[in-house]
């Protein structure tokens, strides 16, 4: 190991052993009080030897600190015997201990054999003998140390005054170096000086050295300040320059912005409310920088001020015959939607002025509502907008943010209005029934002042915070239903019901729109590719099956893409599509229509279902067993229709005598009515008299005619109710091969609105009674099952029976 050289003013002592404690990161000078944490179990024997033998322990720094158990070879030889003043065992198992430095030391060898570290040590006593040199250099350090203070700040002002009244050179030295931000190399390199003059030469040029950097570091910071000051000046300057230019004549962009915007106020067509608005806000936006944010917020609520319709309307049209040739061009069919259109129009050039109408179409997807939107649009002259609601769940779509929000806007309505260019435009608020509310608020609300004529001429944006009359607007609204629309909504809206298409419809839609459209959009001539009839009705009745023509047009786009794909190939010139064709195109059929059963059953009756694809032919079976009073019902029916089931099978039980069954049969029996297609969702109450009629069947074993289909809703007096729907039904039941069909009487009205090919070759039966019912649909004699006779047989219910009601 190294020995430092002795000097004139230092003496080696003896050698002596001491417990000795590593430190990381931090070395102790003579006279230096400092408090340490010690967690190493060595380091905390080393301590308890300490405290044992004389409370002296000599602490020397490790090499490195990120060594966890050091060795002999891992920390410095030189460090300072200390004198422990106070030892604290805490909660977690280490230590706390307050040591002071005594005198310098250097590790002449390691005593082996311990379960700490135990050094032999070499102690420095120091001379504080003063010449005339060492004080000359303890003024420099004090003076030093002063300035450092100084630019630090970060020493205390008792701590520079206590370096400045220390004496002996040595103290002197090692205080200003426990204070001082060196490195711990250079904390070791003062350690192991140990000649007090050389020591404090050695700090002087470290403290000088720092002094050095730290000035430079000032420098760069009072740069960076100048140049933050040069900005502000710059500034200052140039709104100096803005009111220079101003007093000149001169342009400034901003001025000029806040003239255009002054003019467009005064000239154009802004309510009185909004003019006195918008100059205020103005007014403000001048006394701003044109660089705040304020100002950004205010330029934006004045700009849309100004560049909404206010009082700008388009030139409607009053041409009837004009609109009613459009209508027709555009949409085959919907005369009860373009009779009202018309109706419109009528009173419109009458009255020169008319608030608009807010329509609501609701009918199943694909039958043309949003298109439809767009032709009255045309027809009327006005411009056409449309906003989606669906999934809409923010009122602030609708009436926009208030501005004290950041990033506010307006709300759709006014968004709208200002891309349509008037305020007269036709709006159309598309699914009307898909909106839903949450802790945002519900816009369904919103739209009450929007869509009620009484109300919207003062509809009030919350971001403008003026009234705004959207009395002039046409609103339509559509919705496939309108079981989610709110009553007080719905209470506001003229609803014109648009039913889905019969297949003659679908069929002229085909030929006059749909084909020729996808022709050209697949780059095809009607001189290469043509459509039969036949074609077209395997389309319709096969290949798809909605109450619109969407997925038959997408149908048609797939024959056509097939078409063009061979056409390219050079396998097909010109074709005229059949039938075969389809199937072979897009392979087997995908659908299959209810049908007339082979021959008249037992308990098995054709029954006629809405769905919002259009009508269906649904079968209604019931068996018979013997058991003891259960009801079985599956087919997975929801509740009305297995109450339906119930009523029925009431009815029949309170006419077990004119049946020709004991009245407690039912206590012998176990009936199971069921509904095919188990995996489809049914409801409705328009099944009742179907299973009524069906659990006659079964129960007196008579038959049922099969090409005889019914609908209508049953009492438990057997009273039969109307139905909705009905249009789509008889469709069903035509396409079905049905001949008869049984509706209840109080539907009469429904006829009229079909049309009177559907009703070809179908004879419709008006009914008010069940038992109208059952002497038209059954057949046969009866044979009943055994366990459910009378006693009397002879007053069995018969073919021929009367009808009581």
């Amino acid at each position: 190991m190294s020995k430092t050289t002795p000097e004139a003013d230092v003496q080696r002592g003896n050698l002596a052993r001491f417990p000795l404690l590593p430190l990381r990161d931090i070395s102790v000078f003579p006279h230096m009080v400092v408090p340490l944490f010690v967690g190493r179990e060595k380091s905390i024997r080393a301590l308890q030897a300490a405290m044992e033998g004389g409370r002296q322990i000599f602490l020397a720094a490790q090499k490195s600190a990120q060594t966890d158990d050091p060795g002999q070879d891992d920390i410095h030889v030189n460090g300072t015997v200390c004198r422990i003043i106070q030892l604290l065992n805490l909660p977690d198992r280490t230590v706390k201990v307050l040591v002071e430095g005594r005198r310098r030391g250097t590790i002449q060898r390691f005593i082996p054999g311990e379960s700490f570290f135990m050094a032999e040590v070499e102690e420095v006593h120091e001379s504080d003998v003063v010449d005339a040199e060492i004080e000359a250099m303890m003024r420099r350090v004090k003076a030093t140390f002063e300035t450092y203070a100084t630019l630090t700040k970060k020493i205390p002002q008792e701590t520079v005054s206590t370096v400045g009244d220390i004496d002996e050179p040595s103290r002197l030295a090692d205080t200003a170096a426990s204070h001082f931000a060196l490195k711990m190399d250079d904390k070791q390199d003062l350690l192991s000086i140990a000649s007090p003059s050389a020591r404090l030469e050695r700090l002087l040029v470290l403290m000088e050295s720092e002094i050095e950097i730290l000035q430079i570091e000032r420098k760069i910071q009072a740069r960076v300040k100048r140049q933050m000051e040069k900005t502000q000046k710059e500034y200052y300057l140039n709104e100096q320059m803005r009111a220079i230019q101003k007093e000149l004549g001169g342009k400034d962009d901003f001025r000029q912005d806040l003239l255009d915007l002054e003019g467009k106020i005064n000239s154009g067509t802004l309510s009185p409310e909004a003019k006195t608005k918008a100059l205020a806000e103005l007014k403000k936006l001048k006394l701003m920088s044109p660089t705040s944010a304020e100002a950004a917020v205010v330029r934006n609520y004045v700009d849309w001020l100004v560049s909404l319709p206010w009082g700008s309307f388009a030139e409607e049209k009053s041409d009837i015959a004009e609109a009613e040739a459009i209508l027709d061009a555009d949409h085959f069919g919907l005369e009860k939607v373009k009779e009202r259109i018309l109706e419109y129009l009528s009173v419109a050039t009458l009255l020169k002025k008319l608030k608009g109408p807010i329509i609501c179409l609701v009918g199943p997807p694909g039958v043309g509502k949003t298109s439809l939107a767009r032709s009255i649009a045309r027809a009327t002259g006005r411009s056409f907008v449309k906003m989606s609601l669906g999934g809409l769940r923010d009122e602030a779509e609708i009436r926009g943010h208030r501005r004290t929000y950041v990033g506010a806007m307006p709300g759709k309505i006014i968004h709208n209005l200002k891309k349509a260019g008037s305020s007269n435009p036709l709006f159309l608020l598309d699914e009307l029934d898909k909106m839903s509310s949450d802790f945002r608020g519900d816009p369904a609300s919103a739209l009450l002042e929007v869509l009620d004529p009484e109300q919207n001429h003062a509809f009030s944006d919350h971001f403008l915070d003026v009234d705004y009359d959207l009395s002039r607007v046409m609103f339509i609204t559509t919705a496939n239903s309108l079981h989610t629309v709110p009553r007080p909504l719905l209470d506001r809206l003229e609803v014109i019901r648009i039913e889905g298409y019969t297949e003659m419809e679908k069929l002229s839609i085909a030929e006059r729109y749909l084909v020729p459209k996808q022709i050209e959009g697949h780059g095809l001539s009607a001189a290469k590719v043509a459509f039969s009839r036949q074609a077209l009705m395997e389309l319709i009745r096969y290949y798809t099956r909605e109450a619109g023509v969407r997925n038959l047009e997408r149908e048609i786009a797939g024959l056509c893409r097939k078409i063009a794909h061979r056409t390219v190939k050079g396998a097909v010139r010109k074709i005229v599509l059949r039938p075969s064709h389809v199937r072979d195109m897009l392979g087997p059929q995908r659908f299959s229509h209810g049908s007339v059963e082979e021959k008249d059953s037992v308990g098995v009756v054709s029954g006629l279902a809405w769905t919002e694809t259009g009508g269906e032919l649904l079968n209604i079976e019931v068996t018979v067993l013997p058991g003891k009073g259960k009801l079985n019902i599956t087919g997975k029916l929801g509740e009305v229709m297995q109450e339906s089931a119930q009523a029925a099978l009431t009815y029949v039980r309170s006419r077990a005598v004119y049946l020709g069954l004991e009245k407690d049969f039912f206590q012998n029996a176990e009936i199971h009515i069921h509904v095919p297609e188990g995996a489809i969702p049914k409801d409705g109450p328009s099944a009742g008299i179907t299973m009524a009629t069906a659990l006659t069947s079964a129960i007196t074993g008579r038959a049922v005619r099969r090409d005889c289909a019914m609908t209508g809703e049953v009492t438990l007096r057997g009273t039969v109710l109307p139905i909705g729907g009905l249009k789509e039904k008889i469709l069903a039941a035509r396409r079905g091969g049905m001949k008869t069909v049984m509706i209840p009487r109080a539907n009469r009205k429904d006829l009229e609105e079909i049309p009177k090919e559907v009703l070809t070759g179908i004879r419709v039966h008006l009914v008010n009674h069940m038992d109208e019912v059952l002497d038209r649909a059954l057949t046969g004699k009866s044979c009943m099952p055994e366990f459910l006779r009378t006693r009397e047989v002879t007053a069995a219910f018969s073919e021929t029976s009367a009808t009581a009601h």
